[in-house]
């Protein structure tokens, strides 16, 4: 008893410290023995416990009122939780740090999670609109910055980033990830997973991030939010669980399973997904949360009987953690008495976590995470800066007629007309944190903030887009008969020299459980477009959205176009900048906009078919009624600039597969203003054992040029990127012709070929 309570002396400074405590601290040498000897203490049902992640339903500085509440103030007390999500503040996450670490037996600290997406009070643009700017080093600066806000409140542990690959503009959550391409979403994985957790988890402003959700959930069928998912093993392989590795192999602290089934078998009770890629194949060693519930959710999946199974399932599939679903502290001690589970199960489960906890400090203070200083200690107005920045370098730039854009100095009366013109809650998109409502800039005040006083600005919002009751837990109603404000709006935009059109979607229309079967501009916002357009030609459209839009009318007739997505705190500003020409834009679509919503799902990097080209009749694969191309393909985005390409040169025409060749192309910059490309190089791999993409983007930089200027920009090509999950179900690549392209966007390309021996 005396050696037991000793070492319990020395792992937690909330006992008295002595020299013997530290004789004993200074001879654990590293995590994994202070892991081993925590362990060693624990009781079946304290490990379970820190395998329970709790809801924060109740005021956690207050009495807890009700049943349930009561119930699970006790668990902490007993020290039978391991996590909670959604407590939020230094005094709750306190005093729930203060239930544990006063009255539980072997006072393992709690840790904290929230979904912190795209900023926490500082809100940058989704996730999917500032992955347009392709710019990894900003992505990273604004997780850094994230983590930096949320553990000031008390928070430590985020459920982000989102990497599914997502195809399917109905799909309401791809908003929240990478977009559609794998090399993309790998790369953004990293940045992001380096940016909340900085290159040590010790450090209290970083936070334990998360890498979701494992695997498949955007290849939900029909675009339908938690819908099954059909794929084969190739396309998992190849397409869906690259950024997955991407960000294993980067140290992310821990993964989150999915809703979906995947080839039968639900994600969280996938036992070849979890334990034998993740765990083992990949060697990672963090633990794996469940989604909201998810665990229990196996019953409506007609995959377990009732919670107790479902709970045997997961925990036997290598789920480690489970979030709100009340399961594993229902029926996995009483699993593992009746030897239905293995223990040891239980113990790698429980390792995992302490481990993370053990990373983040928690042991050696577990209060770290709760100095009532800390937030004020912030610098919010540079926070907003960098917000600005990577808004900015997030706005795509589609179509600029005439060169309508950047907005000249004659143009002297300006009306800035749409739903979305004068809103400041939709620039904060949804998965806001404690981003406040109504607290961004909006487009017309931006608009009036960048003009001079010899410029006249008037406004008028044209129509409602939504109406009623706007909440993450509603789906929005849409104004589908209001055209009450069509007259105003058309009398402004005929005595203006220009219109600047506000449309997209409202922040509560895409995310989760935001699937849609219409992607187009939504209630009357179309008839608001044609009638404003028939007042005055000369309209930029303002796009402000979190999905690819259905915009095929617009494109065709109006003469230019932003993709502004849905940028956060600075939005308004941001998009001031780009149109009046402060800053040159550089974002490139990460997603296909297609032409019609009957394309979805819509991607680049698509097989070639048996029939690929166009015969004399209409027996190829494509559309008798559209074309099968995508209307603005990934990787586009137009400058204010031109960038012309020369020819590509090769260090050699032969490789072999422990060598590599070069690629180098020079870009010039043609036109009378700086501005920056992002510089895309492209493979394809002619002949192979398994069908294989007619292209696939493999590398990227962003160049920036001044008039005039050319730069070479070389590319390595190694063997890993000629690497795919073969038809033997191995990682290689295969002797043969490859194809490399480079350019601007995934269309317009420079090709040349190479033979890998």
């Amino acid at each position: 008893m005396k050696k037991r309570i000793l070492l319990l002396a020395c792992l937690f400074p909330a006992f008295t410290a002595t020299a013997q405590d530290a004789e004993i601290q200074s001879s654990i040498k590293n995590v994994e023995k202070k892991v081993d000897s925590v362990l060693s203490l624990m009781t079946l049902e304290e490990k379970v416990g820190q395998m329970v992640q709790y809801s924060g339903t109740w005021d956690l500085t207050g009495p807890a009122t009700g049943d349930q509440n009561q119930y699970r103030k006790e668990q902490l007390k007993k020290g039978l939780v391991g996590s909670m999500l959604n407590v939020l503040s230094v005094d709750a996450t306190r005093e729930a740090q203060k239930l544990v670490m006063e009255n539980s037996r072997i006072k393992i600290p709690l840790m904290f999670g929230y979904d912190v997406i795209h900023g926490y009070k500082t809100m940058f643009p989704v996730p999917l609109g500032e992955t347009a700017s392709w710019d990894l080093e900003a992505m990273e600066e604004t997780a850094r910055i994230s983590a930096l806000e949320a553990a000031a409140d008390g928070v430590n542990w985020t459920f982000a980033p989102m990497i599914d690959i997502s195809r399917d503009a109905r799909w309401g959550r791809i908003m929240e990830g990478a977009g559609e391409d794998p090399y993309l979403t790998s790369r953004v994985a990293e940045a992001k997973v380096r940016g909340y957790q900085s290159d040590d988890l010790s450090n209290p402003a970083s936070i334990a991030a998360t890498a979701k959700h494992f695997a498949g959930y955007g290849f939900a069928e029909a675009g339908r939010d938690y819908n099954t998912v059909h794929v084969g093993e190739n396309e998992l392989h190849n397409t869906i669980l690259p950024p997955f590795k991407a960000a294993a192999k980067a140290g992310v602290a821990t993964f989150m399973n999915s809703f979906n089934d995947i080839d039968g078998t639900p994600s969280t009770g996938n036992k070849i997904l979890q334990r034998e890629i993740l765990k083992g194949n990949w060697d990672w060693d963090g633990f794996i949360v469940s989604d909201w519930a998810s665990i229990a959710e196996m019953r409506d999946h007609g995959f377990a009987e009732d919670l107790t199974h479902a709970a045997e399932i997961a925990v036997k599939a290598g789920s480690d953690m489970d979030m709100e679903g009340s399961a594993y502290e229902t029926g996995l001690v009483e699993l593992v008495e009746e030897g239905k589970v293995n223990e040891e199960l239980i113990n790698d489960a429980v390792r995992r976590i302490l481990r993370v906890k053990f990373k983040l400090g928690l042991f050696e203070d577990p209060y770290r995470y709760s100095d009532p200083k800390a937030m004020a200690q912030i610098d919010q107005a540079a926070h907003r800066e960098v917000a600005r920045d990577v808004a900015k370098k997030s706005i795509v730039l589609l179509k600029n007629e005439k060169n309508i854009l950047p907005l000249s100095a004659s143009v002297k009366n300006i009306a800035v007309i749409g739903p979305l013109a004068d809103d400041k809650n939709t620039p904060i998109g949804n998965w806001r944190a404690q981003g406040e409502a109504n607290s961004a800039v909006s487009i017309l005040e931006g608009v009036k903030n960048a003009v001079g006083k010899d410029v006249k600005v008037t406004y008028a919002k044209g129509a409602d887009l939504g109406v009623g009751e706007k909440s993450f837990l509603k789906p929005l109603e849409i104004n589908t008969t209001d055209k009450s404000g069509f007259k105003a709006a058309v009398d402004a935009a005929k005595k203006a020299d220009l219109v600047i059109l506000a449309l997209g979607e409202d922040a509560f229309q895409s995310g989760e459980g935001r699937s849609q079967v219409k992607i187009g501009l939504a209630g009357v916002q179309m008839d608001l477009m044609k009638e404003i357009y028939k007042a005055n030609k000369n309209v930029v459209l303002v796009l402000q959205n979190g999905r690819p839009l259905e915009i095929s009318w617009a494109s065709e007739n109006i003469p230019a176009i932003v993709v502004a997505w849905q940028l956060g705190t600075e939005s308004g500003n941001a998009i001031a900048d780009v149109l009046f020409g402060k800053y040159n834009p550089s974002g490139k679509l990460p997603v296909s906009f297609p032409r019609a919503v009957g394309q979805e799902p819509l991607y680049y990097n698509q097989k070639m078919t048996g029939r690929p080209t166009n015969p004399t009749d209409v027996t190829y694969s494509a559309y008798t009624d559209e074309e099968k191309t995508a209307l603005y393909p990934f990787g586009y985005g137009l400058s204010y600039t031109t960038f012309n390409y020369g020819d590509l040169k090769l260090s050699s025409k032969e490789m072999t597969q422990d060598g590599s060749i070069q690629v180098t192309v020079p870009v010039t910059n043609a036109g009378s203003t700086a501005g920056k490309e992002v510089v895309q190089l492209y493979l394809r791999d002619l002949v192979a054992s398994t069908t294989r993409p007619v292209i696939e983007l493999k590398g990227f930089e962003l160049v920036e040029l001044q008039p005039g200027e050319t730069k070479e920009v070389t590319f390595e090509i190694t063997n890993e990127l000629l690497e795919f999950y073969n038809s033997e179900k191995k990682w290689t690549s295969e002797p043969g012709e490859f194809r490399v392209m480079v350019g601007g966007n995934s269309v317009d390309l420079k090709t040349e070929t190479f033979r890998l021996n």
